[in-house]
């Protein structure tokens, strides 16, 4: 009895210290001192031990799980993964690889990057780093990329295997800065008619648009098309940038409203590179954020025509709150309207993230992916474009004016197997690994190679046969017969990519691509009237 009153008491003492340290910092009967007096009670008295930092960091995610979708909290870890594409580079030895089974092998290096400097080429397999083995061990990606990746000025030794070669050679590599590039292709796809791919918004995004801009106008460029497809967002300050190469003076660009911040609009400087010139841009069901941004801002003035699908509907302003140790907590303080005054943001239900997770998956069961007659919008959400006075609609996303549908009979379930179980990729790469010589022998140049390539049925049966020893098999031969156009184009495109890199990989893809086709049938009857 004695034993269990001195625990009582004990626990109550700790109740009481755990008051008391709050008190310092919080009034009475303030929320924060409740949530401060439940974290040290749980620390001190809880049967078992806990991670005090856990606990903060469930606590934290546990808020804003109940507020919108878009507040969020971040480890440091998961903010270094979340903003490196967004910076612009990294520190590293500068080489593109795919994993072939558990082999690390160099699809490219970097031009005049670290690799490439001492003497690394596309197909060696990088097989030690710093003499610990890395194939045949069952490492993480992330384990790999964190050996390989390091402070600028280090040195880190690497073993390559490479096809031809007895011996394993050893290359010590000095990291330096790696650039990443936010627009992996920008080409003449049509005379007069440039065409720029834009994969996210980051720090040198702009940048980037000014360079390629300015070599297609050097081959003649007249018309643009800017794919935004699948982008789902990054910095503003790069999205209004690339706006304002487009818009006259004093165009609204887009205008946050917020409770507590006040309203800001972002304005066009009529300082552009491309203040003439037809403008198509390319959306999807995926493209988002700062993607939305641009479309809206160039749909409102009548500055472009935008094709695809209706676009994600982000338009939430995070406000980043960063912590000692690196965590931020990224928290909603204000929507993005566009220039007409149409709000980006998709409705949602606080606290309710699985229901707008399922937004896709519900736009795709309603029919809205595959037919523009299955989209219905309410008159309250009509808005008038500004110059030409057009009807475009709010109530989530850009809405296109040209709509291009899903093409669903194409994408079989047994391409989205071989994709997903990364068949096509590893067995493409095995291909080029192991006719490389031929093939650089055969192709100069990437234009031979578009001409003049075909996927042998060599090729496309080692893709079939790798599949079925997963189990990955055709429904039917009706199924294969679906799947092989698409197969052989990915195929085809693949192999530009490992021999000429990835600018050619799109330019393969483009030619099939339905939403680029119609911009180019666009484009034509403009130039034509």
């Amino acid at each position: 009895m004695k034993r269990t009153v001195f625990i009582i008491s004990f626990i109550s003492l700790l109740f009481i210290s755990a008051l008391a340290d709050v008190k310092k910092n919080t009034s009475q009967d303030s929320p924060l001192r409740k949530l401060q007096v439940a974290e040290e009670v749980i620390k001190r008295i809880y049967v078992d031990s806990v991670d005090e930092n856990k606990l903060v960091e469930d606590a934290i995610r546990g808020m804003l799980e109940k507020l919108d979708p878009h507040s969020t909290y971040s480890t440091p870890k998961e903010m270094k993964d979340l903003t490196e594409p967004l910076n612009g580079e990294f520190d590293g030895i500068g080489v593109q690889y795919n994993m072939l089974k558990d082999t690390l092998v160099v699809v490219q290096t970097i031009s005049d990057g670290p690799a490439e400097r001492v003497g690394v080429i596309a197909g060696d397999k990088i097989v030690t780093v710093n003499d610990t083995s890395i194939a045949g061990v069952k490492m993480t990606q992330d384990e790999i990329k964190s050996r390989l990746r390091g402070k600028r000025g280090t040195k880190v030794r690497v073993g390559v295997i490479r096809r031809g070669m007895q011996k394993m050679l050893s290359f010590t590599i000095k990291r330096d800065k790696v650039p990443i590039i936010s627009i992996p292709t920008s080409y003449m796809i049509r005379p007069a008619v440039g065409y720029i791919k834009v994969e996210n918004f980051g720090a040198k995004t702009h940048q980037e648009f000014i360079s390629a801009l300015n070599e297609l106008r050097k081959e003649g460029m007249q018309s643009l098309i800017i794919d935004l497809q699948s982008n789902g967002g990054g910095y503003l300050h790069a999205a209004t940038n690339i706006a304002n190469e487009f818009l006259a003076d004093t165009c609204l660009i887009v205008l946050t409203k917020g409770r507590y911040f006040p309203d800001k609009a972002f304005y066009a400087k009529g300082d552009g590179k491309m203040q003439e010139g037809d403008v198509v841009v390319l959306v999807n069901e995926c493209s988002a954020s700062a993607s939305e941004i641009l479309a809206g801002a160039l749909q409102d003035h009548d500055r472009g025509i935008i094709v695809g699908r209706r676009t994600f509907g982000k338009g939430l302003v995070q406000h980043p709150v960063q912590f000692k140790d690196g965590s931020m907590m990224r928290i909603t303080i204000a929507h993005y309207y566009t220039p007409a005054g149409r709000c980006i943001q998709k409705p949602y239900e606080k606290g309710n993230a699985k229901e707008y997770s399922l937004d896709m998956t519900k736009r795709l069961k309603h029919g809205e992916m595959m037919s523009a007659d299955s989209i219905h919008f309410a008159d309250s959400l009509k808005y008038r474009t500004l110059r030409k006075n057009r009807i475009v609609y709010g109530g989530g996303g850009i809405m296109p004016d040209h709509f291009v549908p899903l093409d669903t009979s194409r994408v079989t379930r047994f391409y989205r197997e071989l994709m997903g179980k990364s068949v096509i990729i590893e067995q493409s790469l095995k291909y080029v690994n192991d006719n490389r010589s031929e093939l650089q022998k055969q192709y100069a140049d990437f234009e031979s190679f578009e001409r003049r390539f075909t996927v042998s049925q060599e090729y496309t049966d080692s893709v079939l046969h790798a599949g079925k020893e997963l189990k990955i098999v055709p429904r039917d031969d009706e199924e294969l017969q679906q799947t092989l156009p698409l197969l052989c184009l990915q195929l085809k495109a693949l192999v530009a990519r490992d021999l000429f890199g990835i600018s050619c990989y799109y330019r393969i893809l483009n030619e099939d691509d339905a939403m680029v086709k119609r911009a180019l049938e666009l484009l034509a009857n403009k130039s034509n009237h």
